[in-house]
């Protein structure tokens, strides 16, 4: 049967994303996978963590295993308010906070808020993919703004404004992972970040602040978080129990001024009626239970000293016409090689020659650049196989950079 005439037309525009592609990868155990962006499984909860949930849901059982209420179990919103006070900086209230099925369905409901077809939308290059493939049914016109290792290159934002100003186009929002971002894993610098602000200002524009990864960074630096900053309720930030607990119980929050929080909450409402009431009581029995602030200095710890490896086995290895990034934290190192590598071409050689798989970059970028750049993530592979996984991947480029001239 043909199915295609049953389609809707925004069906044509859904493309699969590299990086889930790549995930089956990370089960065939003689491929090196630097693809997911996926915790160290080593570091998921244990059981004695977990010691008393099941009597902790049974106590909760007329609430956990219930419908719940659209905008999230209240103990868990005042928990989240709580830790982004202590952690981030960020003052809010209640009426300010909604619990969501991941950042994902927050990326996803600032998609069907804010965009039209054909509305601007200010992105970095590169960008988080899964962003993309939920903005692009919305069918936006992209800006990609470059970045440096100091992050979204704020002076070039302001010159594209004023050129989109003169022309009467007003974007909706800036996108930024602004804290070791994914992919590039850059941070933007306390002073970029004011900038952004005072840009948003003047062209009166929203700022959505992704977050899932700065809660894991790996030196005295503080990062302070846009939304800390913002004076005019023009910032919605995003982040998720996912890195620093469980990606499995897909919950994470959005604060944002409380109507646009109202708003977000009649969306959700059509979507999910509201993330799953048992998924939100473990996430709050580990946040009563000071299971993820005991966890956080231990995945600094692991993380930078995977990411430690990772960059060290680069500078051995690599040819020194390559380049990457060196994070603060998080998950990801990017990598450039020559101009003339394509790595979505080099990729099936990578796997069955090599047996190592990464994400290849183009996906990334909003203005078809990226073609000889790749994400590496740190988080997932142990030390042996970051060691033995970059040595690999070193020879397939030396041999790919000897077959370009």
């Amino acid at each position: 049967m043909n199915y295609e005439k049953f389609y809707a037309s925004r069906v044509s525009i859904m493309r699969p994303s590299d990086i889930r592609e790549l995930l089956k990868w990370s089960l065939d155990k003689s491929v090196i996978s630097f693809a997911g962006g996926l915790p160290d499984p080593k570091l998921l909860p244990k059981s004695f963590e977990l010691e008393g949930l099941f009597e902790y849901l049974m106590m909760k059982n007329e609430y956990a295993f219930q419908y719940g209420e659209t905008e999230g179990v209240n103990e868990l919103k005042k928990e989240v308010i709580r830790f982004s006070k202590k952690y981030g900086g960020i003052n809010a209230n209640e009426d300010e906070v909604i619990i969501t099925t991941g950042s994902q369905q927050a990326l996803d409901i600032v998609s069907r808020l804010f965009i039209d077809r054909g509305n601007y939308v200010i992105v970095e290059l590169p960008t988080y993919l899964a962003a993309l493939q939920v903005f692009n049914l919305s069918e936006p016109q992209y800006v990609g703004i470059p970045m440096d290792d100091n992050g979204m290159r704020t002076d070039t934002l302001e010159r594209k404004l004023k050129e989109l100003n003169s022309e009467g186009i007003s974007p909706k929002f800036v996108y930024t992972v602004p804290t070791c971002q994914n992919p590039s894993g850059t941070s933007m610098t306390v002073d970029r970040r004011r900038h952004l602000l005072e840009l948003a200002s003047k062209y009166d524009f929203l700022i959505i602040e992704d977050d899932p990864y700065g809660y894991i960074t790996f030196g005295d630096e503080k990062m302070e978080r846009i939304k800390a900053m913002d004076n005019e309720g023009r910032v919605i930030y995003l982040s998720t129990f996912s890195k620093i607990f469980s990606p499995g119980l897909r919950v994470g929050w959005a604060i944002a001024n409380e109507e646009l929080i109202r708003s977000f909450a009649i969306a959700k409402q059509g979507m999910d009626l509201s993330t799953s009431p048992v998924s939100q009581y473990i996430a709050l029995f580990a946040m009563e239970k000071g299971i993820i602030e005991k966890r956080i200095p231990i995945l600094i710890r692991e993380y930078k000293k995977k990411r430690d490896i990772m960059l060290q086995s680069l500078e051995d290895n690599m040819p020194k016409e390559t380049k990457w990034t060196k994070p603060i934290g998080g998950m990801f190192v990017f990598v450039w090689l020559k101009d003339a590598i394509d790595t979505k071409l080099m990729l099936e050689k990578a796997i069955k020659n090599y047996k190592v798989s990464y994400v290849p970059g183009k996906s990334f970028f909003v203005d078809g650049t990226g073609k000889n750049t790749m994400r590496l993530n740190f988080s997932y592979p142990s030390e042996e196989q970051i060691r033995e996984g970059i040595h690999r991947l070193s020879n397939l480029i030396k041999a790919e950079y000897n077959n370009s001239f």
